[in-house]
């Protein structure tokens, strides 16, 4: 067997940690590259070596060929794993590879700029005889002259792009200009290429794809399918292995294409043939990813084949270890993409601290991650944080053991989109497999509307008694029982009132709630007194480790909550994956409200348009003095690799712009900001 003796992995994060798990596995040393801002991810310490090769921006870091090269050779690595994003399906540092002498574990130059080119493998594919779906290709111009050759619904993709990045479907003339111009500046700012095409859309179609891994030698195999048809933003939230939607017959037609595919451009790594399907089980091709996939461990978890391992191998010049007819597919996979965002604001990214991190434990779950304790998620890259994978015999069981892992996953201190996707897990379409890309499109309000309608249902009286519980948490554990109470509170043994307060992030309110609270006996008995309502309450337990708090609420029900501190007496109270953000102000005597944020900010909610998150302004569709309605997109800031539309608030004129195209931003200042309303006269 042929092998490297040390590889550069020219990534971040979880996809660099699983690089560095197949290289050990093989004895192979590992280098990591890290920009500043990573310096705590888990790739950093787990390589054998670690370098920092910059601050924050791309360009300095993670995309800089010439870095990355020059570290390669300086630290006597042999060949660089790319991972996928960044660099992977960059023919440029494929080249700067072999001009060097490092072999890039990936494919060859020629089948990634075939097939990493939308245009160039449409032509091709077509030359082939696969089935694709109606298109025109050209720059913007010609396609704003020449896209009524398609029927409406039409999808404009970058030409260059992936992972649903720079799309868009449009469904009227009136749309189409801008639209072009959206996607072919979303093209040039992702993938460094400008050039787009457009297709006819299929309605409510599947997205299926065929995992097929290639060597030197000629040897092309497949790896069955996988289902992701689950996508919000155009960006792949569930995959599954098996696809529940092919049969036998489909599965045999379509593994025979992407075989094929992979044959006619000497394909020689691991790469993705991705299908859409429609209701007649038409298949027709999408695109080819040619790289490792971020859905791989679907397919590993239910062939036992180490995806990566097999890159590693055949770019050093083996051949492929495993036949075609060798394979088969065992049980059922789920992955769940557990993201920082917030899927009741359009899954805007959320950026920020965590105040809690803890997984699930259990057999048959993996989680790929770069971190492993609460972090700080940046603003500067891809708001995933990990990926969740479990494997069952079947699908329904794989279903149930996905929804208890997501209850058991905890994150504090951002929003996440983990309720979101448990939920999917028990909506009746998903469990039923009635999907099509157009899920979250078709059911996200429901499901955000039955997250809230859960959370408003839960006694508002348990977060502020665990909270409050939560506060003697260091009194109750000192000795391992809880008779250490009555030091820790000294001389207080009566009633006392506390003022307590709950925050409503996206209603952008607060609630304040006077506490009355009397400790009954050393033993760790407390009587509540909430909206006139008591409640006799005896404390458990509470575990450092999980932050588990448990308590037993009127001698009858025994609570659990999960609960941590964003700073001193503010945090956050999770049961049942309702998560609440609540304060003592007794506590904390000088904390702010969001009220008082509000009324602190330049400009008010009417009348100021600020950035949810940190992004660089890209476009400005607006003039000082100019009149702008209600809705109107002013502004666009991309962050965290989306580009998000800012609106007008209300009607109004333009009276202050306080940005430029190009600026760094945050949501501390007010980007643009309206007049104030004139009070009509009552004369």
């Amino acid at each position: 067997m042929k092998l490297f003796k040390k590889i550069l992995i020219a990534n971040r994060g979880e996809i660099a940690v699983r690089i560095i798990k197949s290289a050990k596995s093989l004895g192979i040393r590992s280098v990591a590259i890290y920009a500043n801002a990573d310096i705590d991810s888990i790739h950093v310490n787990y390589a054998d070596e670690a370098y920092c090769i910059g601050d924050v921006e791309l360009n300095d870091t993670y995309l800089n060929i010439d870095k990355i090269i020059n570290l390669a050779e300086r630290t006597g690595c042999d060949a660089i794993h790319p991972g996928y994003g960044f660099l992977a399906e960059n023919p440029k540092f494929v080249n700067a590879c072999d001009q060097k002498g490092i072999v890039f574990i990936g494919p060859n130059t020629e089948s990634m700029d075939l097939m990493g080119n939308k245009i160039k493998a449409r032509n091709f594919i077509k030359s082939i005889g696969i089935p694709l779906v109606e298109g025109v290709t050209g720059d913007a111009e010609k396609l704003m002259n020449e896209y009524k050759k398609i029927p409406f619904p039409i999808l404009i993709k970058a030409a260059a792009g992936g992972g649903g990045k720079g799309m868009r479907i449009v469904r009227s003339d009136s749309e189409m200009k801008d639209a072009l111009e959206a996607t072919s500046r979303e093209a040039k700012s992702y993938f460094g290429d400008g050039d787009i095409f457009i297709e006819k859309y299929i309605e409510n179609p599947r997205h299926i794809e065929f995992q097929v891994l290639g060597d030197n030698y000629g040897n092309v195999i497949h790896l069955f399918d996988r289902e992701c048809s689950i996508q919000r933003r155009y960006q792949k939230i569930i995959e599954e292995a098996p696809s529940p939607t092919v049969d036998p017959e489909l599965r045999k037609r379509m593994g025979e294409a992407a075989v094929r595919i992979g044959k006619e451009t000497n394909y020689n790594s691991a790469g993705t043939i991705e299908f859409l399907v429609d209701s007649d089980k038409n298949f027709f091709f999408l695109e080819m990813n040619t790289r490792i996939q971020v859905e791989h461990p679907v397919t590993e978890m239910t062939t036992n084949i180490d995806l990566v391992r097999e890159q590693i191998l055949v770019a050093a010049g083996n051949e492929l270890s495993i036949k075609q007819e060798d394979l088969k597919q065992t049980g059922h996979a789920i992955e769940c993409r557990i993201y920082a965002e917030d899927p009741a604001n359009n899954f805007l990214p959320s950026p920020g601290k965590m105040s809690l991190y803890v997984e699930p434990q259990d057999e048959d779950i993996r989680i790929d991650t770069g971190i492993n304790k609460d972090t700080v998620i940046k603003s500067f890259y891809d708001p995933m944080i990990s990926k969740l994978v479990v494997h069952s015999e079947n699908r329904e069981k794989a279903i149930v053991k996905m929804e208890k892992a997501l209850t058991d996953y905890k994150i504090h201190g951002i929003s996440t989109n983990i309720s979101y996707l448990k939920k999917i897990m028990s909506f009746e379409e998903y469990e039923t497999n009635n999907i099509s890309t157009h899920f979250c499109d078709d059911h996200t309000d429901d499901i955000i509307k039955e997250i809230k309608d859960e959370k408003n249902s839960t006694p508002i009286s348990i977060p502020i008694i665990a909270f409050f519980l939560y506060s003697f948490k260091d009194s109750y554990n000192r000795n391992g029982d809880n008779k250490d109470i009555w030091s820790y509170i000294g001389y207080w043994r009566n009633a006392r009132t506390i003022k307590f307060e709950l925050f409503d992030k996206h209603n952008e309110t607060s609630e304040e709630f006077e506490i009355s609270v009397e400790v009954q006996n050393e033993s760790g008995l407390f009587e509540f007194q909430i909206n006139d309502k008591k409640y006799d309450v005896i404390y458990k337990s509470f575990d450092k480790k999980t932050n588990k708090l448990e308590f037993y609420l009127d001698n009858q029900h025994h609570i659990t909550t999960y609960i941590s501190e964003k700073n001193m007496g503010r945090g956050f109270v999770e049961t049942e994956n309702a998560i609440f953000e609540i304060s003592r102000n007794d506590i904390l005597d000088d904390s702010i409200t969001l009220k008082e944020i509000e009324e602190s900010s330049v400009g008010s909610k009417e009348n100021s348009i600020k950035s949810p998150m940190p992004g660089t302004v890209i476009k400005i569709n607006a003039e000082v003095g100019q009149q702008v309605e209600k809705g109107d997109i002013l502004i666009v800031v991309e962050a965290m690799k989306m580009e998000n539309n800012l609106i007008a608030p209300r009607n109004g004129v333009i009276e202050t712009i306080n940005v430029k195209t190009g600026d760094q931003v945050d949501g501390s200042i007010s980007l643009i900001i309206l007049e104030e309303q004139k009070e009509e006269s009552n004369e």
